[in-house]
């Protein structure tokens, strides 16, 4: 009897306990901070910081009426751009992908802009959707699947580029086999007689554009010697390079701006800067490029040469690095365009040439992706935004009725935004609202994983600690932000990622869907596919 009365008291004791240490988590998961102002005493929590201090953009901030309006407009404004569906023919297609471009980086890049309540350009596109990354063989995705996803229509495996995932990684007698060639949108486009092109801020050999003419069973195969490296044959796997300007795609592009010249140089051959080329065929394809060419085709290598470019240019090769572009930060604006500025050069070539029958062009704002696997989070964002500049001016300078831009990112990463900082708080600096168990503050922008980890942390007899974040400049655009697993390069993330979408049959961008599927719907909205839907070669849409 004694036994159950010991047993039921001990019952009781761990119901009550366990009430009470609910209680306790769930003010430890979600602390309430006492503002300035709203507390007389101040008090705060053990480990806070300074007092917050809330400054609202507008005194009206501090009323219901002010959100409510704001609720109101965004009202009206969904309603005025869903109402009235556009199913029109998109003559022309632009597809923008900031490669490694997650929600949280657009999150922290509007605080970069001015504040939480900023928004990128085309977050004011009327329809957003959610695309799923993964490879055929890999939960968490690479920059050469999902171009072959995005451009190809295909889910393929992690490395290979345009080609199916019957292709395995590095599998040159594979990447052979033409039927394991996936076509990309471009080429879909110039069947119907469109002009094209893209831009990318990396080299034009890297793995996202390399994914609108390039069929490849190693990314890294940019030129001959890479694929001598991994024991390939160049004359049965040719390198993207050779792709690009040999191909039946590669050959039809209008456009092709980026970076890359080592990749077509030889060896023996220097470019412009003092960089040695990388090929080992000897072969110059920049010169192959000239000589396939009219007069009316143009090679550029500078910010210069690509705005005197003439009016009567027909394609144009721009070539602005040895390798990879300048981030924005590090580039001399006298001798590197910006990408606003390559769209605008591509965009003019493009309408001219497409003698009415419309355009696609890829634009790829290729550096964030860098910035976040050194976890250089300043650069990430700033990149981030060069690039909306880039979609804003394509967006103000086209029309809604006949060209659809979709913008998306083919892949995620793991920087996050955390902590409970105060409204326009810093968003390079320490969280303003907590400190951390250590007693040291700790920073907003942080990666589960990378370079940065050895730059936070500090050994001290045997012991791993933090450095003091206010000892450190953050905003050196050089400054690795924290990660937490130490790693020599940050890894992708495998969650989804924004599709934003604007212009003729935009709406087809909504839910959440499989990235591959993004083609085929710009393909149904410009009459591309293979579908039955249009008439008279793709001009003209039929009635459904």
């Amino acid at each position: 009897m004694r036994l159950q009365v010991f047993l039921l008291c001990l019952a009781l004791s761990a119901l009550v306990s366990g009430g009470a240490t609910s209680h306790e988590s769930e003010r430890r998961m979600h602390p309430v901070f006492s503002l300035v102002g709203s507390n007389p005493s101040g008090g705060r929590s053990k480990r806070a910081m300074p007092q917050i201090v809330f400054n609202a953009m507008k005194a009206e901030e501090r009323y219901a009426e002010y959100w409510q309006g704001l609720a109101g407009q965004t009202l009206d404004q969904q309603l005025e751009s869903k109402l009235r569906l556009n199913t029109q023919l998109a003559r022309n297609v632009m597809l923008f992908i900031g490669d490694g471009m997650s929600i949280p980086t657009i999150t922290a890049g509007r605080v970069y802009l001015g504040g939480e309540e900023k928004q990128f350009a085309f977050e004011q596109f009327p329809y957003v959707g959610l695309s799923k990354t993964y490879c055929a063989n890999m939960q968490v995705a690479d920059s050469a699947c999902t171009a072959t996803a995005y451009l190809g229509g295909v889910k393929a495996n992690y490395g290979t580029i345009g080609v199916s995932a019957a292709v395995q990684f590095k599998d040159c007698q594979a990447q052979a086999q033409t039927a394991h060639h996936v076509a990309s949108i471009a080429a879909w486009a110039q069947k119907q007689g469109m002009a094209t092109g893209l831009v990318t801020t990396t080299s034009v050999t890297h793995a996202s554009p390399a994914g609108v003419y390039a069929h490849l069973a190693n990314r890294n195969w940019e030129n001959d010697a890479e694929v001598v490296g991994d024991g390939g044959d160049p004359s049965l796997c040719p390198d993207a390079a050779v792709q690009l300007i040999n191909s039946p795609v590669g050959q039809k592009l209008n456009v092709i701006m980026g970076g890359g010249r080592e990749n077509f140089l030889p060896k023996s051959v220097t470019d412009s800067s003092g960089a040695p080329g990388r090929r080992l065929d000897g072969r110059n394809l920049i010169e192959e490029w000239k000589s396939q060419h009219t007069n009316s085709a143009h090679y550029v290598e500078n910010r210069r040469e690509l705005l005197d470019l003439s009016n009567h240019t027909s394609r144009v090769l721009g070539l602005f690095a040895p390798y990879h572009m300048a981030y924005h930060l590090d580039a001399n604006p006298s001798e590197q365009p910006t990408l606003e500025e390559m769209v605008q050069a591509a965009m003019n070539v493009l309408e001219r040439q497409s003698a009415g029958r419309g355009y696609f062009l890829f634009v790829e704002g290729g550096r964030i992706d860098h910035g976040h696997h050194d976890t250089l989070a300043l650069r990430a964002i700033d990149e981030t935004a060069e690039f909306d500049k880039a979609v804003r001016f394509a967006r103000s300078h086209t029309s809604t009725d006949d060209t659809l831009i979709v913008v998306s990112s083919d892949h995620s990463h793991t920087m996050s935004l955390a902590g409970y900082s105060s409204r326009k708080n810093d968003i390079f600096g320490i969280n303003d609202g907590q400190l951390a168990a250590d007693d040291l503050p700790y920073a907003t922008l942080s990666y589960a994983n990378g370079p940065g980890y050895d730059s936070n942390y500090l050994r001290e007899g045997g012991a791993v600690k933090r450095k003091n974040l206010r000892a450190i400049n953050m905003k050196n655009k050089d400054f690795m932000f924290p990660s937490t697993v130490p790693l020599e390069s940050e890894t992708h993330g495998g969650d989804d990622v924004a599709v934003f979408a604007s212009g003729p049959y935009a709406q087809l961008f909504t839910g959440v869907y499989e990235q591959h599927f993004i083609p085929h719907a710009l393909g149904y909205a410009a009459c591309l596919s293979e579908r039955n839907m249009c008439a008279d070669g793709g001009i003209a849409r039929r009635p459904r």
